[in-house]
């Protein structure tokens, strides 16, 4: 593998693809560092260190790479093109425009993509408006009160003119951070989006992991410290073997005699991935399960129910969040794979262009055999997905490090998903000059 990555960065062409995508990676970073106009980033800085990292805001901070609680310019990261991406692909299934957008090609796709870049502008300012909002009430560090940290501190001056100063750079960083991935997707290696989403979570690893050695107490914190990372490993080989496993499908075309020429008669397969909802479903759940929780946090949290929802919803380790955490999982697996994958759809497709699938007839027979096979597979799927993002509330039970815990949920999912897809990218290029890749 380092050979091949030797042999990467001295082919002229790749190498200035990969140096390329490594500078726009580092200025993504510097930009989750630059605090926004009108915040004390020293009041932050201590609200950080002190709080207690089991955050209502964990999800949107990871996929911020840690930028949401510093309140930088990058503060709401990838969160607001991913959640414009998911609405659009949803809404293609209801609005018949949209789908016949879909259907037209490159064309109806550069539409489709316009769609989801001013979707994604809207999301930004009213996103930047509740987190400032948030800020400005103390909620965002409520857990965090100390000496040091002042949570009404944050934001000094809240003047009109200084609140509509700060959403309009927060929106302005979603914007250059849409801008940025779309560079990499075009000048660079692999869907720029997805790397810089890949960047955000494994920028915390190191933090995470150096908290748990200094939280442990068994051998200094080296044996929770190399239990995590053996925990780590061992997980990361699993979610390979799952995400690369799928059912082939074979699919068979007859001969077709167009004038003297005969077409056809091809074979091929079609591929149904076991996890072939990806990591929708637990982005789907964990969102779901913050509404309660944050409108329990604005009502001032004292009342009965939001007591009630204190403890059994906001930290995570309560039995009752994980069953319903896993049953979420479980529903939105089906629900996605259900919109996304259409049956009747390929059927038809199959049925016009004159394929079949051995021993099963066209057209509804086909698209009921494609059904039954869906579900089957996806079963085992969501079963693994539920039990993934189950392993940070497992991790908060036996290591008291629910945030600090890397190596689970949906953090696990985007790292080995975005690898293995950036490996295979370069894998093609470097199989067309005829070197040995990463794969063999």
């Amino acid at each position: 593998m380092l050979t091949a990555f030797a042999r990467a960065f001295r082919t002229p062409d790749l190498r200035k693809k990969l140096l390329f995508t490594l500078a726009i990676i580092v200025l993504f970073r510097i930009g989750s560092h630059i605090p926004v106009p009108g915040v004390s980033f020293e009041m932050v800085r201590s609200c950080v260190e002190d709080s207690n990292k089991n955050s209502l805001f964990g999800l949107v901070n990871m996929f911020s790479g840690g930028a949401l609680l510093q309140l930088t310019i990058f503060a709401l990261g990838i969160m607001p093109y991913i959640t414009a991406s998911i609405i659009l692909q949803l809404l293609t299934v209801v609005i018949p425009r949209l789908e016949a957008l879909k259907k037209e090609g490159q064309a109806g796709t550069a539409k489709i993509t316009q769609y989801t870049r001013y979707l994604t502008i809207a999301l930004s300012v009213l996103q930047a408006t509740a987190l400032i909002a948030t800020a400005r009430s103390g909620a965002l560090f409520s857990s965090a009160r100390s000496a040091t940290c002042d949570p009404q501190g944050i934001v000094p001056d809240d003047s009109l003119f200084r609140v509509i100063v700060m959403v309009v750079v927060m929106t302005a960083g979603t914007s250059t951070i849409m801008w940025l991935g779309e560079l990499i997707t075009d000048r660079g290696i692999g869907n720029g989006m997805s790397i810089l989403m890949f960047v955000s979570v494994a920028a915390g690893f190191p933090a995470a992991l150096w908290t748990i050695k200094e939280q442990g107490t068994i051998g200094d914190g080296w044996i929770p410290f190399f239990t995590v990372i053996a925990i780590g490993l061992v997980m990361v080989g699993l979610v390979v073997f799952v995400e690369q496993a799928q059912r082939r499908i074979p699919v068979q075309y007859a001969k077709r005699m167009i004038g003297r020429r005969a077409y056809g008669g091809t074979s091929t397969y079609i591929p149904l991935k076991v996890n072939q909802a990806g990591i929708i479903p637990v982005i789907f759940a964990s969102s779901l399960l913050y509404i309660p929780a944050l409108i329990a946090q604005f009502s001032g949290g004292k009342s009965d129910w939001a007591v009630w929802i204190e403890r059994h919803f906001v930290k995570g380790d309560h039995p009752l969040y994980m069953i319903t955490y896993f049953l979420l999982i479980v529903f939105f697996a089906f629900f996605y794979v259900a919109i996304t994958f259409n049956p009747e759809e390929v059927a038809d497709n199959m049925k016009k262009y004159g394929g079949f699938i051995p021993g099963i007839r066209a057209g509804r027979p086909t698209a009921e055999y494609l059904n039954y096979i869906l579900t089957r597979i996806t079963w085992p799927g969501s079963l693994y997905l539920g039990m993934i993002a189950l392993v940070p509330s497992i991790a908060l039970v036996l290591f008291n490090a629910n945030q600090n815990f890397p190596f689970g949920g949906t953090s696990i999912l985007i790292i080995v998903g975005v690898g293995l897809e950036t490996v295979k990218q370069i894998e093609s290029q470097l199989q067309q000059r005829n070197y040995e890749g990463f794969l063999r």
